[in-house]
């Protein structure tokens, strides 16, 4: 039976609308935005670092805080677009954000008044950059913060609406076969984005380095509209704030805390609108059940049925939403420190920058585009799976999607935890070198290491992020609700929010601990002084222990029992939470 809950109103569509077609205007618009972000964001420590005169650890530090702040206001942009403006407005108004962030980026570099002067190597104290001048910096940050809080969630999500179709025994396979796909679009887009657009910045300049992205927005978000009138715009329940309606069912059942709840499952019990297809709240997370339980029907409901009061009283389908969202923390929080090791590149450009980058006798790879061999990795592996892995491991497990979600984010967490092992044993040789080739001092100097030992843990962090971030967007969209699909996707985005926080604490904490007493910091802006390899083995340690906690947490799940959550069907769910004792 298909449970049907939320804030969306499904009205029909026209069948010429949505499908196949679409995906061209929805992926180009993603791709454009997403060159022009991570163009502009890849090589900014360098930028900090010389037109604002921030050491490595501030710099750092700095671009963690605004990752975490772009991430974390991507669940304010789903409950918007849930809520309010629908998926199309919040792309369109998305992307328009992004543009002006870029543009007010690139005016830093065309004006000179809006950076300080370059700082000489030979210096020892530095003018930093004044208020002014971190205010117009932090206004660029802010919009594209704001931009991606709504395109990210959002786009994903809009182009899964295209593809929906109710009658289609196919669909659940083409719906799933675009996820992997529309990731590994966005993987070739940032690839792009740190090849071409790094390179035009290490060749030509930041003016013209910062100009590249103003362009690619204009193109986005013209694209996206030009595919507009093709397009399937689902339309929203503005009268029902999905947010509030959640809190509303938390408050309900906490003021019933004392209510007995009733031994058996009679329907007369519980609040049941009539446009709802929940007939009776699940059996787990029981406590929440009295936030729908009728007390007084002359009280709580109104001559037409609805509540007179839902802060007293919720709807059965409200509840199950509830309980979706909380059946899915667990996991979510498992897959914080996967994001944090994505968080080093800052650290590894300055790396990489150290080292002989030649590639050919006349052609060096700019520092900041090694992370192309993530993207390479990560865009290999998925179409692989795709292709190959997915049919041969359906033969063996019997599941058309090869390995479970579930599985798929333990391997992503387990081949985390190796890149940064790596990582501190690689570091560890590179600055070994440095000091015996007598640069401890230098930190500009090249030293006789090719900078390709990199590339193996880079292509193994690609590896964990496409098969932890495919299997936790899959798993979130498995259990949530129709009416949460914006916020399944959200909640990935948030949960790189909340990484980047912690690595951002951990950096500054770590940098203000080893620098006590006079000490040179473990993360020195000279890296051959400091010892990044020490913070390498700290986050490879903590991956460990991140890992055992996801192996926990996977107690807690079991697949294909007897009875399944009511907020999805029962041929897509595939996890549970165990029912309380």
């Amino acid at each position: 039976m298909k449970l049907k809950m939320g804030t969306e109103a499904q009205d029909e569509v026209n069948t010429r609308k949505g499908g196949l077609r679409t995906m061209p205007f929805i992926i180009l618009n993603e791709s454009f935005e997403r060159i022009a972000s991570y163009g502009s964001q890849t090589n900014l420590i360098i930028y900090l670092m010389t037109y604002y005169n921030m050491s490595a650890a501030t710099g750092t530090s700095i671009l963690g805080i605004w990752g975490a702040f772009s991430s974390g206001l991507a669940i304010v942009g789903a409950i918007i677009a849930d809520s309010y403006w629908g998926r199309f407005n919040a792309v369109v108004y998305g992307t328009i954000f992004t543009f002006i962030g870029v543009v007010i980026l690139w005016l830093t570099s065309m004006i000179p008044q809006l950076t300080t002067l370059a700082c000489s190597h030979f210096q020892h104290v530095c003018n930093g950059p004044t208020a002014f001048q971190l205010a117009v910096l932090f206004t660029s940050f802010a919009f594209t913060s704001i931009g991606a809080g709504f395109v990210r969630p959002c786009s994903i999500m809009f182009g899964a609406d295209q593809l929906e179709q109710k009658g289609n025994p196919e669909n659940k396979k083409i719906v799933e076969s675009y996820f992997n796909w529309y990731y590994a679009s966005t993987g070739v887009a940032t690839m792009i984005a740190v090849t071409v657009i790094i390179y035009i910045q290490d060749r030509f300049g930041w003016q013209i380095g910062f100009g590249i992205p103003v362009i690619l927005m204009v193109l986005s978000v013209s694209t996206f509209l030009i595919g507009s009138p093709l397009y399937i715009k689902v339309k929203t329940d503005k009268e029902n704030n999905l947010l509030l309606g959640l809190f509303q069912a938390g408050v309900a059942a906490f003021r019933k805390r004392k209510t007995r709840l009733p031994l058996t499952g009679c329907d007369d019990y519980y609040h049941l609108p009539y446009e709802t297809e929940v007939l009776m709240p699940s059996k787990d997370f029981r406590f929440l059940n009295r936030a729908c339980m009728i007390e007084d029907p002359e009280r709580d409901l109104n001559p037409d049925g609805s509540t007179s009061n839902p802060w007293n009283l919720s709807s059965v389908e409200r509840v199950e939403s509830l309980k979706a969202l909380i059946r899915i923390l667990p996991m979510w929080s498992a897959g914080f420190m996967m994001f944090v090791d994505m968080n080093v590149f800052a650290f590894s450009v300055l790396q990489t920058k150290t080292m002989d980058r030649h590639i050919f006798p006349h052609f060096e790879v700019p520092a900041a585009s090694f992370s192309v061999f993530l993207i390479i990795a990560l865009t290999i592996w998925i179409t692989f799976y795709d292709r190959v892995f997915v049919p041969l491991l359906s033969k063996y497990t019997g599941r058309p999607r090869g390995l479970s979600p579930v599985t798929r984010m333990g391997i992503g967490l387990a081949v985390s935890c190796m890149s940064m092992a790596l990582s501190a044993i690689t570091e560890s040789i590179r600055r070994k070198r440095a000091i015996a080739e007598g640069h401890e001092d230098d930190p500009h100097a090249l030293v006789n290491m090719s900078a390709m030992w990199f590339v193996p843990q880079y292509a193994l962090l690609g590896v964990a992020e496409a098969t932890h971030g495919v299997g936790q967007i899959e798993f979130f969209y498995t259990l949530l609700p129709k009416s949460m699909a914006s916020i399944a996707s959200a909640m990935y985005t948030v949960g790189t929010a909340v990484s980047s926080l912690i690595g951002s604490f951990l950096v500054s904490s770590e940098d203000w601990l080893t620098s006590r007493g006079g000490k040179t910091s473990w993360l020195a802006s000279n890296i051959n002084k400091g010892h990044l390899d020490y913070h390498f083995w700290i986050l490879a340690f903590m991956s460990f222990l991140n890992l055992l906690y996801f192996l926990v947490v996977c107690r807690f799940y079991q697949t294909e029992n007897d009875e399944l959550p009511h907020v999805v069907d029962e041929e897509e769910c595939d996890y549970r939470l165990l029912h309380e004792s």
